[in-house]
């Protein structure tokens, strides 16, 4: 029996054998009464509403009063009237996901956008509200994943099976991130959905951030912004179902979804249509029972397959606070920050590291990763606080050794940062880069930043060292040597206990105080 055949038989199984209708009662807005079928449907069932001169209207049961079902339409209304037949549909909403699927684009129906054949049929249903695999069988979290960003794969090291949040308000460069992510990824099969968006982007997307390459391993949903509530909220559905679809198949799938504001948006135009009260911001209290439902749905599974999920989240007034951020925050296992300032400046990706978060940093580093990026992190701390002050020229050289070792290496920094959106960071790359910029030999780590150790003392510490052990480098080290563009001082001039020295990778700076100026000498430097 060949393929087509098994097909058709499985599709004339799936036809319910006995027909039942009810008759619309009610419209008001968007909510459907639909009287005589209060019995015989059940929340998330479906129902065709037959129009007059054209195909029917598909509808979703969301609730019940006065023995009538409440229904809200997948389309536009128009020619449903009182008294139209309301037939029942399929009991429970699946998708059949099928290995033909790549390179498709598809809606939240699994109809087909992208003008081709329809899309074919798996033989497995693969439900939409499907529950997430059982806590105590799915694998854990590992393996770090290549996601193609500079900034992400250095210090918010994303792996396979997490799930992260991209926070952003509007026009700070949220779409580029994610085209980037498409093109760069190492993902065996990307799975995008694109929830609420604007339709001219669809295939902008497609055609300049894909390419023919990246949608042969690619399945988009899609639902544009002009769409029901119920479409948007499905395409998420949808959008997921078919990606663990191909996680059971033992591929490592990432799922990108944007974004997840416009779905919360979509399950609050449901309930309040169907009565719910509002709470923080109008939000229902369904929004936030859902949310959790969907993204723990992406993650590792019981078998060889992942899902790695990245979900967007469209900051309502760049507060980062407001219920949508803060209630997935919560939920996801990281969190990239997008700030407007950093893309004022015209530096892309915007991402704000100092804000960044991946929760399975540092356990998926090894040691000397985590220094690196330590160091590089406190060096953005140290000129992030002291930032207004040197715009404004208010900061003098010398004052703070530590600001003049960020301000050394702040150009450096902020050029590794920034990426265009047609080239591709290597994971493996990254961390030897950012050593480079900050001076650090790949080979030893300084564990303490702020103890300072000379090139010689590093060099011989370095081959005496026994089983890769980075070496103890004694509090009271020999005076550094200089810096060219530096002017030697008598060593008799100062006392050794009054030596500021800034420890850096290459070579550390003894600071002369200015006469004019002298600079204070701490509590902990008097004998």
């Amino acid at each position: 029996m060949n393929d087509d055949l098994k097909t058709v038989i499985e599709e004339i199984s799936r036809l319910d054998k006995l027909k039942l209708y009810g008759r619309v009662k009610a419209i008001q807005g968007l909510l459907i009464e639909i009287e005589g079928l209060g019995e015989r449907l059940a929340i998330g069932e479906r129902c065709h509403l037959e129009v007059r001169g054209r195909s029917s209207v598909t509808c979703e049961i969301i609730g019940f009063r006065d023995n009538r079902a409440l229904a809200m339409p997948f389309g536009p209304l128009d020619g449903v009237g009182l008294g139209s037949r309301a037939l029942v549909g399929e009991s429970q909403a699946s998708a059949y996901p099928n290995e033909k699927w790549l390179g498709r684009v598809i809606n939240a129906l699994g109809d087909p956008l992208d003008g081709g054949p329809p899309v074919p049929k798996g033989a497995e249903a693969y439900p939409l509200c499907a529950s997430p695999p059982p806590a105590h069988q799915r694998k854990r979290v590992s393996g770090k994943i290549d996601l193609g960003v500079r900034s992400i794969n250095t210090f918010i090291t994303c792996c396979r099976g997490q799930r992260m949040g991209i926070f952003s308000g509007s026009g700070v460069g949220k779409s580029i991130l994610m085209s980037m992510l498409t093109r760069h990824s190492t993902a065996d099969v990307i799975v995008l959905g694109l929830i609420g968006e604007r339709g001219r982007e669809v295939k902008e997307f497609i055609e300049e951030d894909l390419g023919p390459e990246g949608l042969a391993r690619s399945v988009l949903v899609v639902a544009t912004s002009n769409e029901s509530a119920l479409m948007r909220r499905q395409a998420a559905f949808m959008t997921m179902a078919v990606a663990e679809y191909f996680r059971d198949q033992g591929r490592d799938v990432l799922c990108l979804m944007d974004s997840i504001t416009r779905f919360a948006m979509a399950l609050r135009e449901i309930g309040l249509s169907a009565g719910e009260p509002p709470a923080s911001k109008g939000y229902t209290p369904t929004v936030f029972s859902e949310m959790p439902k969907l993204l723990e749905r992406a993650g590792p599974g019981i078998g060889q397959g992942s899902i790695t999920g990245l979900f967007t989240v469209l900051v309502e007034g760049d507060d980062h606070n407001e219920p949508i951020s803060d209630s997935v925050r919560g939920i996801v296992d990281g969190h990239i920050v997008l700030d407007r300032t950093i893309a004022e400046r015209n530096r892309y990706p915007a991402i704000n590291i100092l804000r960044s978060v991946s929760r399975t940093l540092p356990t998926c580093n090894s040691a000397d990763e985590n220094r690196i990026i330590d160091r590089a992190r406190s060096l953005m701390a140290v000129y992030e606080d002291m930032a207004e002050l040197i715009r404004l020229g208010a900061y003098r050289h010398g004052s703070d050794p530590a600001v003049d070792e960020a301000i050394r290496y702040h150009q450096g920094m902020e050029k590794f940062l920034s990426q265009n959106k047609q080239d591709k960071a290597c994971l493996e790359e990254g961390y030897r880069e950012l050593a480079n910029i900050l001076d650090i030999p790949i080979e030893e780590i300084v564990e303490d930043s702020i103890t300072p150790v000379d090139n010689e003392s590093r060099v011989g510490n370095s081959a005496n060292a026994v089983g890769g052990e980075t070496p103890t480098v004694p509090a009271a080290a020999a005076p550094p040597t200089p810096t060219d563009n530096l002017v030697q001082k008598d060593p008799d001039a100062l006392p050794n206990s009054q030596e500021h020295r800034i420890s850096s990778a290459a070579s550390d700076v003894e600071n002369e105080p200015l006469a004019s100026a002298p600079e204070p000498i701490h509590s902990g430097d008097r004998s």
